[in-house]
């Protein structure tokens, strides 16, 4: 498994919320000195990826922006939506224009998963348990955006406008990461 879907299976963890089960097994690998580096997602497994992270959060979003009752927390998520409802928007406006078919990938269906299952677990949630689950999660979720952003993506895209898209669109998910880690300090 790449860098990106393990950070992404570590996503689907953290959705799945604290009454999931968890089980680890660490496994010690040696890997020659001279062994290529896995290869990162083409361009088209990207555009899935992009577009299913921005998807996930949306939906977590609207989900905090009518079932929050904290006005905070309700800001944080209409702005997730509205974001990321437009970085969707630009990313398939320029694959369109690449005549790029988003490919999807087990990166892609470890996101959807993932997604699912946190919004799964936030139905079950009310209160103030709501907001600090739907919080604790937009700020793991982003610092594991921005980690494979800068580690995969990024340095994965091919196409310079694909690259650029993503670079663009870096500083809004640290702006994200850092919204929702205020909200979650108000919130202890």
């Amino acid at each position: 498994m790449n860098t990106l879907a393990l950070i992404f299976a570590a996503h689907a963890a953290l959705a799945a919320g604290p009454t999931a089960k968890t089980t680890t097994t660490t496994t010690k690998t040696t890997t020659p000195a001279a062994a290529a580096p896995a290869k990162g997602p083409n361009d088209a497994q990207i555009a899935s990826i992009v577009v299913t992270a921005n998807m996930v959060d949306v939906e977590a979003g609207r989900l905090a922006a009518t079932k929050s009752t904290n006005p905070e927390v309700k800001k944080l998520a209409q702005q997730m939506v509205d974001d990321h409802t437009s970085v969707n928007k630009q990313a398939s406006d320029l694959v369109t224009k690449l005549k790029v078919t988003p490919q999807e990938n087990d990166t892609s269906k470890a996101l959807k998963t993932g997604g699912d299952a946190n919004v799964a677990n936030l139905q079950k949630l009310a209160g103030k348990e709501f907001d600090k689950a739907y919080v604790d999660h937009e700020v793991a979720y982003h610092q594991s955006v921005l980690e494979a952003v800068d580690k995969t993506l990024i340095p994965s895209a091919s196409n310079a406008e694909l690259k650029a898209l993503l670079i663009k669109v870096r500083p809004a998910f640290l702006a994200h990461l850092e919204h929702a880690k205020h909200v979650q300090s108000t919130l202890k």
